[in-house]
C-alpha cells in the first residue's frame, strides 16, 4: 500500500513574540521607604531647685559650718519613735523613720543583719550638752571636728541618724566601716533615701572626720542622683560653702 504523508498546505507560520508589546516600558520597582528613626528620649536634667537647701524643715537643707540652722533652735514638729532596736531611744522626722525601718528590714532580710539607732534628734538643748560635754573632755579644738556646735547640727533637723550594729561593733568608731553592718550600709543606704554624711575623703568640704555611723535623709531622688553621678556631699552637689572654720 502506498503510505499517505501529510504535507502543509502552506508556508510555516511565524512564531508569536514571547510577550506581546504592548507599548509601555515596564518600570523599575520603587524602593521602599526606610523606617523612621525614633528618637532617643533625653532625660530631663535634675532640678536641684526642687526642695529648699535653706529651710530648715526641707528634707534637703545644707547644714555645716558656714551654713547654721535658722532660726538656731529649729525644731521640727512631725518626730516620731519608729519600732526599731535603740541604744539611745531619740526620735526622728517621720519620713524618715518610714525610710528608716525599710532599710533595716531590708538589710535583715538580704544579709541577716541586725541594726539599731544609736542616736537621732537632738534639740539645740541636748546639742548645747553633747557639744560642751566633749569640749570640757577633748577641748574646744577637738571638739569642732567631731561634733557640730549648737545650731550647727544635722541631728538638730532631725533628718540625721546615727546608726550601730547588733550587737555592737566600733559603735561611733571610724572601724565601723569595715563591719558587715558598715558595708551593707555604705553599698545600700541611697536605695532608702539616705547618704553617708561624713566621707572619709571629705574633710576639707563637710568640716567632720570621717563617721561611717552617721546617714543623712534626703528622699530618694536626691540620693540617687547622688549615687549615679558619684558626688559625695551636699555642698559639692549644689555648689555650696562647707569647710572646717565656723563663720
Amino acid at each position: 500500500m502506498l503510505s499517505l504523508v501529510a504535507c502543509s498546505s502552506g508556508p510555516t507560520a511565524a512564531k508569536e513574540p514571547v510577550a506581546a508589546a504592548t507599548g509601555a516600558t515596564s518600570a523599575s520597582p520603587k524602593p521602599k521607604p526606610k523606617p523612621k528613626s525614633t528618637p532617643t528620649p533625653t532625660a530631663a536634667p535634675f532640678n536641684k531647685a526642687a526642695n529648699s537647701v535653706d529651710d530648715p524643715s526641707s528634707i534637703w537643707v545644707v547644714v555645716n559650718k558656714t551654713r547654721p540652722l535658722n532660726p538656731a533652735n529649729y525644731a521640727p514638729t512631725d518626730l516620731v519613735y519608729p519600732a526599731v532596736t535603740y541604744v539611745n531611744r531619740q526620735p526622728m522626722r517621720a519620713e524618715v523613720a518610714n525610710a528608716l525601718v525599710a532599710m533595716f528590714a531590708a538589710g535583715a532580710s538580704e544579709s541577716q543583719l541586725k541594726f539599731s539607732v544609736q542616736s537621732a534628734y537632738r534639740s539645740f538643748a541636748a546639742q548645747t550638752s553633747v557639744y560642751d560635754q566633749i569640749v570640757e573632755t577633748k577641748g574646744q579644738a577637738q571638739a569642732d571636728t567631731i561634733s557640730a556646735r549648737p545650731g550647727y547640727s544635722e541631728h538638730q533637723t532631725g533628718l540625721a541618724v546615727d546608726i550601730s550594729a547588733v550587737p555592737a561593733s566600733c559603735s561611733l568608731q571610724a572601724c565601723f566601716a569595715n563591719t558587715p553592718q558598715g558595708k551593707w550600709l555604705a553599698a545600700n543606704a541611697w536605695k532608702y533615701g539616705f547618704v553617708l554624711r561624713y566621707p572619709a575623703d571629705k574633710v576639707a568640704v563637710t568640716g567632720y572626720s570621717f563617721e561611717p555611723w552617721h546617714y543623712r535623709y534626703v528622699g530618694v531622688t536626691l540620693s540617687t542622683e547622688l549615687h549615679n553621678t558619684g558626688v559625695e556631699t551636699l555642698e559639692e552637689f549644689f555648689g555650696l560653702p562647707g569647710g572646717t572654720t565656723y563663720h
